[in-house]
This record gives C-alpha cells, structure tokens and sequence, in this order.
C-alpha cells in the first residue's frame, strides 16, 4: 500500500478498523522481512538485560550497542553484580558507548532495586519512571519488552513512522496528535509490535528525508566536534589512566583550555565521576587502592 493510501484514508476515515488492520499488517510484513532480529537482548526475557540495553540504546547507534552489550553482560550478569561494582571499572568497561553519566545512573538505578525491590525490576512504567537516567519513553520501552506491557509511548523512531504514514509533507505534528494512532494501532503483542516499528523507523531514516523535523518536538542534536561533551570525554579516558590529576595535568594531557577542563572536572565531580582532593586535584571515584588500580589499567 502506498504510503499517500495510509494518509488519504486517514484524513477521510480518521482512525477506522480497516486502516488499523491494513497498518498493523504493513508494518509486520516489513518486520518479518526486514527486521533486526538478530540483536541479543532481543532474545533474553531477563529484565535487568533489558534494562541495560535500553539503557544504552538511548544515546548510542545499534552497532555500538551490539558490539558492547555482551561483555557488559559478561562483567556485569544481574543487578546485583552492577550494584556492587567499582564506580572507575565500570566507567572503563562502559567506554566507547559514550554519554557516561548513563553508566553512573545504572549503577545507582541497580543499586535501588537490589536495596529496595529485593533485585526485581518493577514492571510500571510509573515506578520505572523515577529511578536514576530512566525517562517517561524509557520506562515505556522496558515495560514493553521486558514485560509485554500494553503501554503506548513515543519515542523518535515511532514517531518517525506515525509522521511519514499519517501527516502530509507541509504539516508540523505535535506528538499529542500522534499518540491516539499509537494507542489505536496497539496489538496484543506489544514486545514484537514496538520492535517491528522502530525498526521501520530506522529503515525510514536511511531511505527518506526524516519526517521527524516535521515534529514541534524537533531539535537538532549539537555538534559533538568542541562540544563540551568531547572534552568530558577526553577527560575521563585520561582519568581511567592517570587516576589522580589537577585541571593543568589534564589540559596538557588533552590539549584543552585550561580553564574549559577545570569548569568539566567540577560538573563531573559534582555528578559523581570524581572526588575532589586537597590542592585542586581530583581522583577517579573509586580508585582507593592499588589492587583496584591495577585491575583497571588501560
């Protein structure tokens, strides 16, 4: 069916039986033909591992993902292992994933549900929803496939799809119009409905201009090049080496102003990357001994 057939029908039949039909089959078909279902966390119920992938899905490609999930799995099988663990291992065991403070947050988020859930991930979206680095469409997500919960959420795949199916090229879409064809598309089978419309979104990203700068939602992402995110990242990858520095160490280290390095070391300091000591220097968290220390050399 042609994709002007989904938004004529939806214009002059709004959200009819037929079209939910014919859309819910579009969208399968495409799965079952073109899906990704060869990623691992895909394949597991467990959902501490969803958690994790979901988690790192949030800001980072699914390649990446591919590659780094399994030996965090590895490292870090349950709740509890990550509740216990090292703060500096497992920012070097979360490096080439980027957006670090969401290694941090796993870590506190396991250590609420180890301390307080007796090591069971809740399944409402409305209790997901307030542990550390968990938005409202990441508690969805998890809720969704972790427990095939009915739930009905937007996130920017989904929403890719709803804009390029339902609204015109010439109109901007507020996801409070889009959120009446998601809950009326809903299967009974919510886990493999979501999988099969994020991944016609990501199909959609490489073979169509992105509808989603249609959305009012719509921000385009900063560049990472001089970004303060570079330098954040520059920093740590030294910390994870050096252990123990001062801003002027760093900034010869990373060829960063001196000044731009001392304002990150405070706001990671401040989120909990590294702990201030006496005379302007800052130690990796966790790094208190030297058997720690020789464990996580890189």
């Amino acid at each position: 069916m042609l994709i002007s057939d989904f938004r004529t029908r939806f214009r002059e039949e709004g959200i009819s039986p037929s079209l939910i039909a014919d859309f819910q089959n579009h969208v399968m078909e495409f799965y079952l033909a073109k899906g990704r279902h060869d990623m691992e966390w895909r394949h597991t119920d467990d959902p501490y591992r969803i958690v994790v992938s979901e988690v790192m899905l949030q800001q980072t490609q699914v390649p990446r993902v591919a590659v780094m999930y399994p030996a965090f799995i590895e490292k870090y099988p349950d709740v509890f292992a990550l509740a216990q663990s090292d703060p500096a291992d497992l920012l070097a065991a979360w490096q080439g994933m980027g957006y670090n403070r969401r290694a941090l947050n796993l870590q506190k988020l396991a250590k609420i549900i180890a301390d307080e859930y007796e090591g069971k991930i809740p399944e409402e979206p409305e209790i997901l929803v307030r542990l550390p680095g968990i938005g409202p469409a990441t508690s969805c997500s998890i809720a969704a496939f972790a427990f095939n919960r009915p739930v009905v959420f937007i996130e920017t795949n989904i929403r890719r799809v709803f804009i390029h199916y339902f609204f015109g090229e010439d109109t901007i879409v507020d996801d409070s119009e889009i959120l009446p064809l998601v809950s009326a598309m809903l299967p009974d089978n919510p886990r493999v409905w979501y999988w099969a419309l994020m991944d016609l979104g990501t199909a959609l990203k490489a073979s169509v201009k992105n509808p989603n700068q249609r959305s009012r939602h719509y921000a385009k992402q900063k560049a990472f090049e001089g970004s303060d995110r570079q330098v954040r990242g520059s920093v740590l990858r030294k910390m994870l080496i050096l252990e123990t520095a001062d801003a002027g160490t760093l900034a010869k280290e990373t060829g960063e102003d001196v000044m731009r390095v001392k304002d990150v070391m405070e706001k990671m300091a401040a989120e909990g990357f590294f702990v201030r000591e006496k005379e302007g220097e800052y130690r990796l968290a966790g790094a208190e001994n030297q058997d720690t220390r020789n464990r996580r050399r890189v």
